[in-house]
Parts: structure tokens; C-alpha cells; sequence
């Protein structure tokens, strides 16, 4: 004869049965995640995200839900163009190879919506948010830096420190103009130092969905969705995003149903090896995303 569910783990069952029954009532309200499909309010960036008709050349992967307008991209393709009055051939003219990477990096920053994660504010006269800490795919960063080792540049962080009195940035007064392979010894130098830290060279490969690529095939989907969605709810349960995260969880909470949420405490006191912090729970449910 099969031994019957003790009393207790009989009621949590009923419990956490009841509570998965309220959270597929209440599915039709999904609680949006606002490190998600956003746009940072910087200089040139929408407001939201959406479709553009035509984006121009390298930026044209983002045209079905975009941060940039069509006269940004193109503008972004230019040598010196009227984005930043930003000049890549400070130090004689840039390969092609090379600026091809330089391009993409801007189309990256001026159109994806899915570096939320990574947004950071910043006290700037011309944009109000920066990305920081972006774990660029390590083929894209080895990529760039082999593509731009032999080009020339005058700076190690092109943030800052450029002569700008002529409207456009120069070398500064006394600097020399060097291989890239000397400025920047390794791939990580040239991903992490160029923008002040924007990016972060990461270990992990193109398709792991843990890096955010710089190209992609659009025809084969936008492979960087899924990188935000996994850094968000990393972020949103990390310790150290505490704070950060709490705004997010009182919007989660008031989603839910009145009656959930009542259950919801007895259901984390009989089923304490279901409550798996930010995790995903044994019933298949993420807490997180509760």
C-alpha cells in the first residue's frame, strides 16, 4: 500500500497548486522587466524602441525595433560626421578593415535596445546615461583588434583628453601617433580602455547567449535579446543590486493578485526547498519572476 503525504506536505502541494492556478489567471498581465527593450537618454537615442523603415549599411540588423533614427545611422557610417564631430582619422586615415568595426560599434550603441542591463547614469552636458561593463563576445573583441593592430591612433581612452579646438578632436599637443598593437597590447585593452570601460572583454563565445555580440545575422533573429533577458534577472537578484532590484519586485508584487499574495508567505513556509531565491524553483517557476 502506498504511504500517504504527511499532513503538512499535503497542504503545501494544495498550496502551491492553488498558487500556480492564480499565477496562470493572472499570466494575460505579464510584469515587464525595465532593463528590457530600452533605450539609454543619451544625445542621439529614442526614446523607445521600434521599427525603422531603412537604417543605413552596418546598422541596418536593428531596423525591426531600433534606439536610432535612419539619419543617425547614416550619419554614423561617416568619416566625421554630425553625430560627435568625431574624426577616426586623427592619425592618417583608418583602414577600412578597421573602421568597419569602429562603425559597428556605433550602430551598437546607437541602436540596440538591449543594453539595459549595462545602462549607467552619468553627469555629462550632452547625455544623461552611458553603458558600462558590456561583456562584448570574445571574437568580436579579437576580431577588432586584429582588423585595427596596424592603424594609428595618438590615445589609449578616446572618451577624453582630445584637442578640440577646432571643432573636431586632434591628437593632444605632444603625443604621438602609434600602432594600435602598441596602445593597445591585447584585444581586452583595445575592448576595455578605448571607451572608458564601456565594454568588457568577455571569455565567453558568439551563440553562448552570454556575451553581447556586436554582429549578427538579423535573418537568423537578434541573438542579444536573450543576453539581456539573462543579465537582467542576474542583476535584478543579485546581493549587490539590492536596491536597484527592489523597485522591480514591488512592480512584480503589485501585479499579482490579491489572493496570491496571501498565499504566497504559507507557501514559502511549507515548501522552503521551493523558495531557491532568485533562481528557478523545482516547480518550474522563476521567483524572480514572480
Amino acid at each position: 500500500m502506498a504511504e500517504l503525504p504527511s499532513p503538512r506536505l499535503a497542504v503545501a502541494m494544495a498550496v502551491a497548486l492553488a498558487l500556480l492556478v492564480l499565477l496562470a489567471a493572472d499570466a494575460a498581465v505579464p510584469v515587464k522587466n525595465p532593463l528590457l527593450n530600452i533605450c539609454m537618454d543619451a544625445k542621439h537615442h529614442k526614446h523607445k524602441p521600434g521599427p525603422e523603415g531603412k537604417l543605413h549599411d552596418q546598422c541596418s540588423p536593428w531596423k525591426d525595433n531600433a534606439c536610432c533614427t535612419a539619419n543617425t545611422s547614416s550619419e554614423a557610417h561617416k568619416d566625421q560626421s554630425n553625430l560627435y564631430n568625431f574624426n577616426w582619422n586623427h592619425c592618417g586615415v583608418m583602414p577600412p578593415k578597421c573602421k568597419r568595426h569602429f562603425i559597428q560599434d556605433t550602430c551598437l550603441y546607437e541602436c540596440s535596445p538591449n543594453l539595459g542591463p549595462w545602462i549607467d547614469q552619468v553627469d555629462s552636458s550632452w547625455r544623461r546615461e552611458r553603458i558600462l561593463h558590456v561583456p562584448l563576445c570574445k571574437e568580436d573583441c579579437e576580431e577588432w583588434w586584429k582588423d585595427c593592430k596596424d592603424a594609428l591612433t595618438c590615445k589609449e581612452n578616446w572618451h577624453k583628453g582630445w584637442n578640440w579646438a577646432t571643432g573636431t578632436n586632434r591628437c593632444p599637443w605632444g603625443s604621438m601617433c602609434r600602432p594600435f598593437s602598441e596602445v593597445f597590447p591585447r584585444p581586452k585593452d583595445l575592448c576595455e580602455k578605448i571607451w572608458s570601460n564601456s565594454y568588457k572583454y568577455s571569455p565567453e563565445h558568439r551563440g553562448s547567449g552570454r556575451c553581447i555580440q556586436m554582429w549578427f545575422d538579423p535573418a537568423q533573429g537578434n541573438p542579444n535579446v536573450a543576453v539581456a533577458r539573462y543579465y537582467a534577472w542576474e542583476k535584478t537578484c543579485s546581493p549587490a543590486q539590492g536596491e536597484k532590484a527592489a523597485p522591480e519586485r514591488d512592480q512584480a508584487a503589485r501585479a499579482l493578485p490579491w489572493s496570491a499574495l496571501a498565499l504566497l508567505p504559507l507557501a514559502l513556509v511549507l515548501l522552503p526547498e521551493v523558495a531557491g531565491g532568485c533562481g528557478i524553483p523545482r516547480m518550474g517557476v522563476p521567483v524572480a519572476a514572480l
